[in-house]
Parts: structure tokens; C-alpha cells; sequence
């Protein structure tokens, strides 16, 4: 790739996905022309592949295949040499049950209950019900309890525990975060209240962590009423191609500056080298 100023450093960057999403999963269209046009040059690769050791900085998009290969995926994201979202917040974030240290830092959050493969899995008689793998994604809304069994079960034949969160009343929102500040939501009109959860559940897991809330790259948080049902720090999708092509590509020119903003907290600048 030819560079347009040679003399200046260009960070190598990755775009991490996975052997079956090796160039993403199509949502995260037009991220690489965003960073191109601040001057980041990145591109994708799966990330087991061997050239991701030789980036600079890798940003974890598309490993959907990371709950399979959990040991592996954490030890790959202790060796990388710049890793976003932190490795240490992967680490936390790969598995649900994080909800309780939300929870415990006073972020209201939906309750669930755990179950292993091989214990028995008690539902309500009534009403919907998440339920969803304790490690990666797929998250599915259950609408009476024979579909709840049948998703239990399936993870259960997996050979995966699976978490079950009452659906409640309230209504669905999901928040994305960029850079730690609001980017965009579904509902687009989601009030300030929602906004206000979706913050402190970020200031939560930084804390957590012991990072601050900015170094966090991107977030997405679903809520069921104005409580936390899962918050997604590993590698969410983002939802771009839900967004109208001027409001995504405004949004998208806010990630391109977050990670030229963490490129300059990195020692990646062009003023480091």
C-alpha cells in the first residue's frame, strides 16, 4: 500500500475478525475508508492469522468464534501488542456473569440465573425470558417456555451454560458508545434517563478494570426498561448499516478520531516515531 507521506510513521493496523468472517461481517462497511481518510491505514484479518503479530494495533471487530477457543483467544489477546478494546476488559467482558460486578457497583441491571449443563433449569410459568450463553453471543428473546427449554437445551447439548434473564415489561434499547461518549441508539429517541444507565454501566466496567472510561473504544449496551440486559465490550456489532448513510458516516468519522485519539495515547502517533 502506498503511503502518502512515506516519512511520517503509519501505524499498522488490523482490523481483527475471524476464519469465517476473515473481512468482517459486513456491518462495519466503510470503517476502513473512515480511517483511511485521517490517514490510518488498517486492514482486516482473522485473528489467528500469523500477520496479525506483526500490527501495531489491533482492533477486535468480528471474532465471533472466540466462545469456542476461549483459552486461546485470551492468550492471543495478552500477546497482541496493542489491543482494542484492552485485553484486560475483554477478559471481564467474555463472560456475562460480569452483570453482577455491574450490579454491584450500583448499576441497575436484569437479574438471571445460571445454569450448567445437566442442572435443572426452572422458568417462570408466565411471561418472556433472555436467554443467552454465558460466554459470546446470542442473546434470544424467548415468548413462552417451550421455546426458552428448546434454547436451554441447545446450549446445554453444546455443552454451554446458558443464563436466563426475565424479559420484564419495559422497553428494548440499545446504546452504542463510542470512545466512551454516546454515538447512536435504537430508538433513535431514547431519553436522556436511558443514556444516563448506559453511562454509568461504561463507568463501571472501567473502573473495574482500572482504565478510563475513554480508553474504551466502542460499547454497546441493550436495556430492557432502564435496567442493563447485557453489555457488549468485546465485539459487538455496531449497528452502521441500521443508521441512515449521513448519520453513519458522521458516526464512523467519530471512530476513525477515537482511534487516532488512542493511537496518540498508544506512543503510535507520528510525532512518537
Amino acid at each position: 500500500m502506498k503511503l502518502a507521506r512515506p516519512d511520517v510513521f503509519h501505524p499498522r493496523i488490523v482490523l481483527a475478525g475471524c476464519p469465517q468472517h476473515a473481512a468482517g461481517d459486513g456491518d462495519d462497511a466503510g470503517l476502513l475508508a473512515a480511517l483511511r481518510h485521517r490517514g490510518l491505514h488498517a486492514r482486516w484479518l482473522s485473528w489467528d492469522a500469523a500477520e496479525v503479530g506483526c500490527a501495531d494495533l489491533v482492533i477486535v471487530r468480528a471474532t465471533r468464534d472466540y466462545a469456542g477457543r476461549l483459552d486461546e483467544f485470551l492468550a492471543w489477546t495478552r500477546g497482541v501488542k496493542n489491543l482494542l478494546n484492552p485485553p484486560a476488559v475483554i477478559a471481564w467482558n467474555v463472560d456475562r456473569r460480569c452483570l453482577d460486578d455491574l450490579s454491584a457497583h450500583g448499576v441497575p441491571t436484569v437479574a438471571g440465573e445460571v445454569r450448567a449443563p445437566g442442572e435443572r433449569v426452572r422458568l417462570p410459568r408466565t411471561g418472556a425470558v433472555f436467554v443467552s450463553p454465558t460466554v459470546g453471543t446470542g442473546t434470544r428473546r424467548c415468548v413462552d417456555r417451550s421455546e426458552a427449554v428448546a434454547c436451554v437445551a441447545e446450549l446445554h447439548t453444546a455443552g454451554r451454560s446458558a443464563l436466563l434473564q426475565p424479559a420484564g415489561s419495559g422497553a428494548e434499547t440499545v446504546l452504542v458508545f463510542i470512545g466512551g461518549q454516546p454515538s447512536h441508539a435504537f430508538p433513535a429517541e431514547s431519553d436522556f434517563e436511558i443514556w444516563d444507565v448506559g453511562t454509568a454501566a461504561l463507568t463501571a466496567a472501567a473502573a473495574r478494570v482500572g482504565i478510563d472510561v475513554g480508553e474504551l473504544l466502542y460499547a454497546r449496551a441493550h436495556l430492557v426498561g432502564d435496567r442493563v440486559l447485557e453489555l457488549q465490550l468485546v465485539d459487538p456489532s455496531l449497528d452502521w448499516q441500521r443508521l441512515d448513510a449521513d448519520t453513519r458516516d458522521l458516526a464512523q468519522r467519530v471512530f476513525a478520531l477515537a482511534v487516532e485519539s488512542a493511537c496518540e495515547r498508544l506512543g503510535l502517533g507520528p510525532l512518537s516515531h
